[in-house]
């Protein structure tokens, strides 16, 4: 009998050890990734672009699942609340960090609730203006604006998008006042803009410059911290004169809080090499999104500095979102 309990305990011993093993195989199923708005917006085909090539090289099937509402705070709320297992990743946008600055009843704190595992890319935006409008330079713009506040009219996606943020900011830092029309998307936006019935947008390069090279719009700028790989010809706004200046759609993966480290370093490594990959950079360049690889520390540091600096915006140009 004590032979066989000696037994018995050593094979339990072994069973537990076994199950501890598995526990830290990852992944040990397919992964999903959430995104916070309808396919086919932007952050849907980024998502799609990076899972498609992550999927091989993490040795699991992703699959991206859309789930649309509060500007993406529902899908964050659902990550949030998620297995902290690594299998449930969220597609974190510049959307969730202007809903935390804007005090949003449906906020996540990207920084405080989730996990921010890697920034993978940005859209730097092109700032365009009718060519009736007759202005050519940032400088011009800026004079026209002081001369005529709230006279000339600029169209975003939507109210507090983050191509409206970018108008925003722009107001702010050369204290000018501009006419804001919101419409639903970017698209119905520069339609308007190509009719002349809006003098100004700032918009994703990929959707303006090809009326830009027809001589349709007139591009001013862009909104980087460096000049737009798609635009390489165009100064970035800080380097005309407003020091600092930066707008950009980004976006990157986060976790439910309590990721182990030994997932999270998977991850990431996986991450960079997906994003590296020939087809992903080629799909990337065509959709007008340039590769920004920044891991856990740096990305949540990157956060917590966006969100202060939308906070201030909002609060310095009255914008009220919710």
């Amino acid at each position: 009998m004590r032979r066989f309990g000696r037994t018995l305990a050593a094979w339990a011993m072994a069973s537990l050890a076994c199950a501890a093993a598995a526990q830290d195989i990852y992944p040990q199923k397919p992964l999903r990734i959430i995104v916070g708005f309808q396919p086919g917006s932007s952050s849907d085909v980024a998502a799609r672009i990076v899972a498609q090539k992550l999927g091989p090289v993490i040795g699991q099937k992703v699959v991206v699942e859309n789930r649309a509402g509060a500007s993406s705070g529902i899908a964050a709320r659902a990550v949030a609340a998620a297995p902290p297992d690594g299998h449930v990743l969220f597609f974190a946008t510049v959307a969730n960090v202007i809903n935390t600055a804007a005090n949003s009843p449906t906020d996540v704190d990207l920084a405080r609730d989730l996990l921010p595992v890697a920034l993978i890319g940005r859209v730097p935006n092109i700032l365009v203006l009718h060519p009736d409008l007759g202005i050519t330079s940032l400088e011009g713009l800026i004079r026209r604006l002081k001369y005529q506040p709230d006279h000339i009219a600029y169209g975003t996606a939507g109210n507090g998008t983050a191509l409206h943020m970018a108008a925003a900011l722009f107001s702010a830092m050369a204290d000018v006042r501009m006419l804001h029309v919101p419409y639903q998307g970017s698209a119905a936006a520069v339609t308007d803009l190509l009719a002349g019935r809006i003098w100004l947008m700032f918009a994703p390069a990929s959707s303006v410059m090809p009326y830009v090279r027809a001589g349709r719009l007139t591009a001013i700028a862009s909104t980087g911290s460096l000049r737009a790989s798609s635009a390489p010809q165009l100064p970035t706004i800080a380097e005309l004169g407003l020091k600092g200046f930066e707008s950009s759609v980004w976006f990157g993966i986060a976790a439910p809080p309590g990721l182990p480290a030994r997932t999270e370093s998977i991850l990431v490594s996986a991450l960079r090499e997906a994003v590296a990959s020939e087809e992903v950079q080629a799909q990337f360049r065509s959709n007008g999104i340039e590769t920004s690889i920044l891991n856990l520390g740096d990305f949540a540091a990157y956060i917590r500095a966006e969100t202060a600096k939308w906070a201030q915006v909002i609060q310095s140009q009255g914008i009220r979102l919710f």
